[in-house]
């Protein structure tokens, strides 16, 4: 008779903790269908290890399975619902599906389990903002801040509350402490440069920081993209104003021409079953997604 090996539980456990482990550095690589197969061995090898379904979920809801990505945080939030990263995985999953209220409702949750989690406050103040709560959604990203002291992101954000709300100089001061702390994104130094150039200030420098701020990420000269980024009417306005400047012309050129081939390979891709229509459907206008809460 041939010997066959049966693994023993302690066995098979410390097995399934390292897929997960391996998934969870594979997933940060950006190797989304292995770290799902990978992910999904963990869980038939331990079912009951909540961590593994999580990693599950993540690595479906960011391959844009949304409907199996919804079954495995019901499974972990069966086996460990006092685990705070299963409430704001699923307040991810509520952004994704333009549901804000619920996405505030669920972090808030989520928070009281982890009150000191910077990541989950800038989430927070992001559904308030889309529900049109500024004042509040300020609160949120101060609290971000706050709790993390390089959260340039949350700094930047401020800057967006506080322009729709009729404070620019205040905009501006938040922008330029986002800069401060990373002088390599986008974001901050096109939002500044956009309302700079609306006060008067229209110099070379101005013009120098619409420049780096589009060479470093020529999707932001798309205004549904800016949109996605939380962007409100009055900084899309001063931006539309900035990029009618003749000196920018080359630049604004170059940067459509590169967003454009980004989202036809975008587009091209095959759609998942999922996402597969039935029929063709009237184009909807561009919902917000770039600012989305990230799974823990």
């Amino acid at each position: 008779m041939p010997y066959v090996y049966i693994p023993q539980g302690e066995e098979l456990e410390a097995s399934a903790l390292s897929i997960a482990q391996t998934a969870a550095q594979v997933l940060q690589t950006g190797q989304l269908e292995e770290a799902a197969s990978l992910a999904d061995l963990s869980v038939r090898l331990l079912p009951s290890n909540p961590r593994s379904w999580l990693l599950l979920a993540e690595a479906r809801l960011r391959n844009r399975d949304s409907a199996a990505a919804k079954e495995a945080l019901a499974q972990a939030k069966l086996l460990d619902p006092d685990n705070a990263g299963v409430w704001f995985a699923e307040a991810s999953l509520a952004m994704a599906d333009d549901d804000f209220a619920h996405a505030e409702t669920l972090i808030r949750k989520g928070l009281d389990l982890d009150p000191d989690n910077a990541n989950a406050y800038f989430d927070l103040g992001n559904a308030l903002f889309l529900q049109g709560d500024g004042e509040e959604a300020l609160a949120a990203f101060q609290e971000a801040a706050d709790k993390q002291d390089d959260f340039w992101a949350a700094i930047n954000n401020q800057g967006l509350v506080l322009y729709e709300a009729d404070q620019p100089e205040a905009a501006m001061e938040r922008w330029r402490q986002a800069i401060a702390i990373n002088n390599r994104v986008a974001e901050p130094e096109l939002a500044l440069a956009a309302a700079l150039y609306n006060q008067g200030d229209r110099d070379e420098s101005t013009i120098g920081m619409a420049v780096r701020a589009l060479d470093r990420d020529p999707d932001y000269v798309e205004e549904d993209f800016q949109e996605s980024q939380l962007w409100g009417e009055k900084l899309r306005a001063v931006t539309r104003d900035l990029f009618m400047d003749s000196r920018l012309q080359n630049t604004v050129e170059q940067a459509r021409a590169i967003a454009k081939l980004r989202r036809l390979e975008r587009d091209s891709r095959p759609p998942l079953p999922e996402e597969a229509p039935e029929e063709p459907e009237e184009e909807d206008a561009p919902s917000p997604e770039g600012k989305r809460p990230a799974f823990p």
